[in-house]
């Protein structure tokens, strides 16, 4: 009875394995996974959270109909929340209501076709014309691209359309040059703030040249309120002095046209002047503006009939050697820093009056403050 029941088993098994090998295959079908979505640059933009303000001003200009197209390619500077947040709140508001000028803005911020960081990166130091016509600036500072004076601070951001990078900053579009009726110079004394630089070209005799319209320059102008940092006498002697005057004014031009956006490009280099000095250039990061020689440039684009000029807040002097007033025997007292009692007793007398007059001249045997302290 065990060996008929042993027998049966050998047998199905038999069977059972003959069967695994006559060459049937049992394939496992696969469950399907349904494709994603395409995924737009405003799909990934508002998927982010991070663009809630970008977005609604793409829905407004109806832009947002424009970057969502998956036949095109676009590279989108994307300013965050945050960068949207620095213009206020009423500034904000109101580009919403004045859909052409935001909409301006916006396509100042997209470039036809894909561009991945690489590329841009290898752009740094040249122009990259945008959608609205307009040209960014790209640059390096350190680690970072710059736009502009806006930091790049993420990079390569994909959608099926296109990619973005995200900057801290708004781009403003630079401003038409439109046609300008006046020469550097008469544009200078028109606007009213340049008074002392005038005053300054004319004893220079440089007014005749920045007014010569078969030229074209670019000014750094410096501001009344920037001369007048300058201590009143020694300025008055600089304006006499006109080799050491032109030199100070010749290094705030530069021939030719150079627009803001250019300058930008030049961010970390040196613009070589007229009067042969470079001047350093350097975009402050901190406060997205460009400096020029240590001077901020306050007002840009300022467009003429032979250049532009741009405003800057203190005069740049560089190496030039400014001529000094000259030091009576009372001055150099005070700043020698020995001599505080005796200058105290020269006051209290009325004596540094006269130590102080230029037409006579003294010699003076000067006790030091310890010499008085006995």
């Amino acid at each position: 009875m065990k060996f008929s029941k042993l027998l049966v088993l050998i047998l199905s098994s038999f069977l059972i394995l003959q069967g695994c090998g006559s060459g049937t295959k049992h394939e496992v079908t696969p469950t399907p996974v349904a494709p994603a979505d395409p995924q737009s640059i405003v799909d990934v933009a508002t998927a982010n959270g991070s663009f809630t303000t970008l977005i609604a001003a793409l829905e407004a200009t109806g832009l947002d109909t424009t970057l969502s197209d998956m036949d095109s390619k676009f590279t989108v500077f994307a300013p965050t929340d945050d960068a949207f947040a620095l213009l206020g709140q009423e500034v904000i508001d109101a580009l919403l209501a004045d859909t052409d000028t935001l909409s301006d803005i916006l396509t100042y911020h997209v470039i036809s076709g894909e561009v991945d960081s690489t590329v841009a990166i290898s752009s740094a130091g040249s122009l990259v014309e945008m959608v609205n016509g307009d040209s960014i600036g790209l640059s390096w500072d350190g680690d970072n691209l710059l736009v502009n004076t806006a930091t790049v601070i993420l990079v390569d951001v994909a959608a099926d359309n296109g990619v973005i990078h995200v900057i801290d900053a708004v781009l403003t579009p630079p401003v038409d040059k439109g046609t300008p009726t006046m020469n550097i110079v008469d544009t200078a004394v028109a606007a009213g703030d340049f008074g002392t630089l005038v005053t300054a070209l004319q004893a220079a005799g440089l007014d005749a040249t920045l007014a010569d319209e078969t030229q074209s320059f670019t000014v750094f102008a410096p501001t009344d309120a920037a001369f007048a940092m300058i201590d009143p006498e020694t300025l008055d002697l600089l304006i006499a002095d006109t080799d050491a005057l032109s030199s100070v004014l010749l290094q705030h031009v530069v021939s030719g046209e150079v627009n803001s956006v250019t300058a930008y490009t030049f961010n970390g280099f040196a613009a070589t002047t007229l009067s042969g000095a470079n001047i350093p250039v350097v975009i402050n990061t901190e406060l997205d503006t460009l400096t020029f020689g240590g001077a901020t440039v306050q007002t840009t684009d300022i467009y003429t009939t032979n250049g532009i000029i741009h405003v800057i807040d203190t005069v740049v002097v560089a190496d030039v050697e400014l001529p000094t007033p000259p030091a009576s025997i009372v001055d150099v007292a005070v700043s020698n820093g020995s001599f505080t009692t005796l200058v105290a007793a020269l006051q209290a007398t009325g004596l540094d009056t006269v130590l102080d007059d230029p037409e006579s001249t003294f010699t003076v045997f000067a006790p030091t403050d310890a010499a008085f302290a006995l």
